[in-house]
């Protein structure tokens, strides 16, 4: 006898948007799978038949944060053909999303960078990957506004791209304690100037 699929009896979209928003504020190990059936509206049967482990729907969450979160901020940096001003409108679109008051004031992707999640070897391979994949295109977009001459010819499109993200790690751990987006703004004004952004 043929073996029949089994269909899913929830709404599988709505239940990873809910999972990762709850990773997302409460962190990987500090997240509970009483918590996690809670907030998707499943039981464990359902769970364990649909997602499998809490490791692989967290997998399944961050995909959907690239997918949703990420992308958002990568369709700002590439909204203009200036690079600076796509560099701005990301750092713009990071902080308007830090203000949403609908949103926990972190990134799940640096939230990962943790010891816990990088102590699970295919979480680690994921995260790592994804910040990578982040680096090159900043550095890819970058390098081709040297080459197009909108950054100087000794321009270094790979360290830029380094410090923007080490800084960007930086103000996702620090942002709950700057009370004023004046003042981060300032710290990326600064930055930007910098670097000749």
């Amino acid at each position: 006898m043929p073996l029949v699929a089994r269909s899913i009896a929830f709404n599988y979209d709505r239940a990873i948007d809910r999972a990762t928003r709850l990773f997302w504020k409460k962190g990987y190990s500090n997240t509970s799978l009483r918590d996690l059936l809670k907030v998707m509206g499943i039981g464990e049967g359902s769970f364990y038949n649909t997602v499998k482990s809490k490791k692989h729907l967290y997998l399944e969450c961050l995909k959907h944060y690239n997918d949703t979160v990420s992308r958002r901020r990568l369709a700002a940096l590439l909204s203009t053909s200036s690079v600076k001003q796509g560099i701005r409108a990301f750092f713009k679109t990071v902080l308007d999303e830090l203000d949403d008051p609908r949103t926990p004031r972190v990134c799940l992707l640096s939230g990962s960078l943790s010891s816990d999640v990088l102590a699970e070897r295919e979480l680690q391979r994921c995260v790592v990957s994804e910040m990578n994949a982040f680096s090159r295109l900043f550095i890819e977009h970058l390098e081709s506004a040297r080459q197009s001459g909108e950054l100087p010819q000794d321009f270094d499109a790979e360290v830029a791209a380094q410090v923007l993200v080490t800084y960007l790690q930086g103000l996702f751990r620090v942002i709950r304690v700057l009370q004023s987006r004046a003042e981060v703004e300032r710290q990326i004004a600064a930055l930007l100037s910098g670097l000749g952004l």
